[in-house]
């Protein structure tokens, strides 16, 4: 029962950690902060990839708070956040613009916490779910 407990409250405390950094970075993606246009700049994606960009983490964390669809929230971050780990190493290097790595290690962290919330949630997702009963 105890772990039951430990579980639970680990698994939710994920989402919410996740859905906290997605919505803090959002603001900073929504705002045009000068940091995300370099990143984006890089990539050739200013502005449209950023506000693409923007509005798919948006989509995530709303799933993410959807109890029903927690799966596809964790597959949308999942998905997001190698995006953005691949991106560090391809085109931006870990530290981008004196920052000390820190916007690739918070993508490393929520692609953890994604990846563990799909596992946790694997049973649900359709198609998959007949192969993890």
């Amino acid at each position: 029962m105890e772990s039951l407990k430990l579980g639970t409250i680990f698994f939710h405390g994920a989402r919410v950690i996740a859905i906290l950094i997605l919505g803090q970075t959002l603001y900073f993606k929504f705002t045009g902060s000068e940091e995300t246009k370099f990143i984006f700049s890089v990539m050739g994606m200013e502005p449209w990839g950023r506000y693409g960009l923007a509005v798919l983490e948006t989509f995530c964390i709303l799933f993410l708070l959807i109890p029903r669809l927690v799966w596809f929230g964790a597959l949308l971050g999942f998905n997001l956040m190698l995006g953005a780990v691949l991106s560090h190493f391809v085109f931006l290097g870990i530290v981008v613009k004196d920052d000390g790595g820190f916007l690739f290690i918070l993508a490393l962290v929520v692609f953890a916490l994604s990846t563990y919330i799909l596992y946790i949630e694997r049973k649900k997702i359709p198609y998959l779910s007949e192969y993890f009963s």
